[in-house]
C-alpha cells in the first residue's frame, strides 16, 4: 500500500520539507531523490503523478521528493546550494528516510536522482559540478536541460509569445522572502513572463554571463559521475529537442523519445507513451542497480 510521510529537513533561510513515498507491502532496494520543475520559478514537490508513484514504489524504489528555494527570491547559487545539501542529508542522515516501521536498514541504500524539467536539469548540475558526499546510481532526466545550445534560453518564446501577454507586474505577487511552494496562481505567471521577454536568466542568475556558463550549465563538463537516462518529447514547447540531443551524444544517455507536442508529456496518466516511459525507467533502475 502506497504510503506518504513528510519530515522537515534542517534548513537556515526558509522551512523545507520531503515527501517520501513507499510501499508498505514492498521491501525498499534503492532511493529516487526527486526534484520537481518549474523553470526554478514555480512548482511543487508534490507534483508527480499517481501512476509514477505506485509503479515506482510497487516495484521497491522509495521515492523522496525534496523542496528547493525558488527564483527570483533565491538565485542559482543558493538553488544548487541547497539541492546539494538535500542530497547529502539523505546520505549523512539516511535512518530519517527510512523511519516507518517498513524496512529497517542499518546501511544505506543505492540511490538515484530524479528530475523532471528544472528538476533535472539540478540534478545534472548537482552531478557535474556539486559536492556530493556519495555519487549516485544513475539520474533520470525527464525533458531536463544543461544549456547546451545557444539562444533558446535567452530570446522569446514563440509558444509562449502566443498566450496572452504578462506584464512586469506578476512579479509582485511572489513573496519577497526565500520560499520553497511555488503555487500556479502566483508563480506560473511569473515563468510566462520570462519566457515571453526572453528574460529567464536574468530572474534566476546574477552575475557575470561567463560565469553562468561556466558554473551553472554543463558546457564544461565532459564526463557525469553516472549513467544517465534521458526522456523528451519531439515538440518540446519548452526545451528543444536540440537540446535533449545535445545532451544525449555527450554524455551517452539512454533515450526515450516521445512523440508528441508537449512538454511535461507525461502528465497525461492514460496515455500509452506515458506507461512505456515508465517501463524504460524501470528497465534502466534495475539495470543500474544490478551493477552496484
Amino acid at each position: 500500500m502506497l504510503q506518504n510521510r513528510k519530515i522537515l529537513i534542517p534548513c537556515e533561510y526558509c522551512k523545507k520539507h520531503a515527501n517520501i513515498y513507499y510501499d508498505t507491502d514492498v521491501k525498499t532496494k534503492a532511493c529516487i531523490l526527486y526534484f520537481h520543475g518549474g523553470g526554478l520559478l514555480y512548482g511543487s514537490r508534490s507534483d508527480l503523478p499517481e501512476l509514477h508513484l505506485h509503479l515506482l514504489t510497487e516495484n521497491g524504489y522509495r521515492i523522496i521528493a525534496f523542496d528547493y528555494p525558488l527564483a527570483p527570491s533565491a538565485r542559482l547559487d543558493l538553488i544548487l546550494e541547497d539541492v546539494c545539501a538535500s542530497i547529502n542529508h539523505f546520505t549523512r542522515d539516511f535512518p530519517l528516510y527510512m523511519e516507518d516501521g517498513a524496512n529497517n536498514f542499518l546501511e544505506p541504500l543505492p540511490y538515484f536522482l530524479w528530475g523532471r524539467s528544472a528538476g533535472a536539469y539540478l540534478c545534472l548540475l548537482a552531478g557535474a559540478h556539486g559536492k556530493l558526499d556519495k555519487k549516485p546510481a544513475g539520474i533520470l532526466s525527464y525533458y531536463g536541460y544543461g544549456f547546451l545550445c545557444d539562444g533558446w534560453f535567452m530570446t522569446p518564446s514563440n509558444y509562449y509569445n502566443m498566450l496572452p501577454a504578462v506584464s512586469e507586474t506578476a512579479l509582485k505577487a511572489v513573496p519577497p522572502g526565500i520560499h520553497t511552494d511555488g503555487d500556479l496562481d502566483t508563480h506560473y505567471s511569473v515563468y510566462v513572463y520570462a519566457r515571453q521577454k526572453g528574460s529567464w536568466i536574468d530572474l534566476i542568475y546574477a552575475g557575470r554571463q561567463k560565469f553562468f556558463y561556466l558554473d551553472y550549465t554543463l558546457r564544461t563538463c565532459e564526463k557525469l559521475p553516472c549513467p544517465l537516462f534521458c526522456a523528451h518529447s519531439t515538440g518540446d514547447t519548452d526545451v528543444p529537442y536540440s537540446e535533449f540531443l545535445e545532451l544525449c551524444n555527450r554524455f551517452r544517455a539512454q533515450r526515450f523519445v516521445a512523440s508528441h507536442n508537449m512538454h511535461d508529456f507525461d502528465r497525461d496518466e492514460k496515455n500509452p507513451v506515458t506507461s512505456r516511459l515508465l517501463e524504460a525507467t524501470l528497465k534502466f533502475l534495475e539495470l543500474k542497480l544490478s551493477r552496484e
